[in-house]
């Protein structure tokens, strides 16, 4: 066959874009605490296993305090909330040097609520703006360049929180909306609510109250909001107050209600593992236990019909992730379960991990799931239906929160610095 000289340049320009596009397609950003696809996954391959202080590691950027807040990445850009003493503060880091760029206030009022402080919400961007919500009730928006868009006191508008240990939960950006739960009631009598609100301007579409019968700290909860998406059908998935529901992302109204997160009707129950989402599959952790499945696709009650199984041996802090086949769960002992994520018959577990507290949650990439605990230990392990302890990295500073994945590198956010571990993937 004879080739011309513009079929041998058109083949040339195929390949080039095909590599680009694969390298694009690789090369994910880190968009909010959970990820790209908000479920603590990532696609990217060849991302590093080992590292120390001193080895495998391209930059660490000292900070001021702890935080159980994850840096979210998108580019070149790094964004973490910031606590410094009694102030609150937005940075922009340069991904390339790992230095700020620009640091903006996000008001007074930080202190410490036993382990967290008020910087514990995690920031979330959409590549052009960056929203951030602090344990104060302040919520803002900034463009990349650090000009403020909007602010709100969300305190100030609906009432003081009333949590036993302060406000952590994150924003979830859907569209062109950023949703808001506000679930508490150890310390007022004012009522639950989640609140959807225009990203652009700021200004609240909707609020609606979210019931509850639990009992003295039990309607307190700390998740973040999940993304439900089945079919042609959207829905907002919120955990807390003894109860999981689902919400019309347009109207806020409770489509759905699952009972039995709080079985004995325990009075100090509260919630801090988030629900996870898998294709029709609905992860509901509690306070260890039960840790219930649901499918999607219910309407009303859905406490019975739409059960899958439970589990007895959730975690208390640290949100499991999955995989699709598999369900993984790190209880803050260091103990590890591997679930059937369909069936939830157990594939293996008890596996003891190595001793420490953990809060980080774990995330999966490249066939591996990476979980962070307190002494700031990252433990590396196959995933897959048998047990396989790859590495066991070390940076020697207490830790919070949970890894991050971006571009072929892994940031760990410790209470003294933010490492970027591995080098960055090539630019297509």
């Amino acid at each position: 066959m004879i080739h011309t000289e513009a079929d041998v340049t058109r083949a040339i320009l195929a390949l080039v874009i095909t590599c680009a596009t694969a390298a694009l397609l690789r090369a994910e950003q880190w968009p909010n605490w959970r990820g790209p696809s908000s479920n603590g996954i990532s696609r990217e391959i060849n991302l590093p296993v080992r590292w120390s202080k001193t080895e495998n590691v391209a930059w660490r950027l000292a900070l001021p305090d702890l935080s159980a807040s994850t840096a979210i990445v998108w580019g070149d850009r790094i964004f973490l909330n910031v606590g410094e003493g009694a102030n609150l503060s937005l940075w922009s880091v340069d991904r390339a040097k790992g230095v700020p760029m620009w640091k903006k206030p996000l008001g007074a009022g930080n202190h410490t609520e036993m382990k967290h402080n008020m910087s514990s919400p995690s920031p979330v961007t959409d590549g052009r703006n960056v929203w951030v919500m602090t344990g104060t009730g302040i919520l803002k928006a900034f463009d990349f360049s650090g000009t403020e868009l909007w602010a709100r006191d969300i305190q100030k508008d609906y009432g003081r929180f009333g949590f036993n240990y302060g406000y952590a939960s994150s924003p979830l950006l859907h569209e062109d909306s950023l949703y808001i739960q506000v679930l508490h009631g150890m310390r007022t009598d004012d009522p639950s609510y989640v609140l959807r609100l225009d990203a652009a301007s700021g200004k609240t579409l909707w609020r609606v109250v979210r019931p509850t019968r639990a009992v003295y700290e039990s309607p307190d909860a700390y998740t973040t909001p999940a993304l439900l998406r089945y079919g042609s059908t959207t829905e907002i998935v919120i955990t807390g107050g003894d109860v999981a529901t689902g919400h019309d992302p347009a109207t806020g109204k409770e489509l759905w209600r699952a009972e039995g997160l709080n079985p004995t009707n325990d009075p100090i129950h509260r919630i801090v593992a988030s629900p996870i989402v898998s294709g029709d599959m609905i992860y509901t952790p509690s306070r260890e236990r039960p840790m219930l499945a649901l499918r999607a696709g219910g309407r009303g009650d859905v406490t019975k019909s739409h059960l899958v199984w439970s589990f007895e041996n959730g975690p208390d802090v640290p949100t499991p992730v999955t995989d699709g086949l598999y369900l993984y769960v790190v209880r803050d002992n260091g103990i590890l379960f591997c679930l059937d994520a369909k069936t939830g018959k157990r594939v293996y577990g008890p596996q003891r991990l190595r001793s420490a507290t953990y809060s980080g949650s774990p995330v999966v990439g490249d066939g591996k799931i990476y979980v962070t605990n307190e002494d700031g230990v990252t433990l590396v392990f196959k995933a897959g239906p048998i047990f396989e302890l790859l590495a066991e990295n070390d940076l020697e500073e207490y830790t919070l929160s949970s890894p991050a994945i971006s571009d072929g590198q892994i940031f760990i956010r410790t209470d003294k610095a933010l490492y970027a571990v591995g080098k960055r993937g090539q630019k297509p």
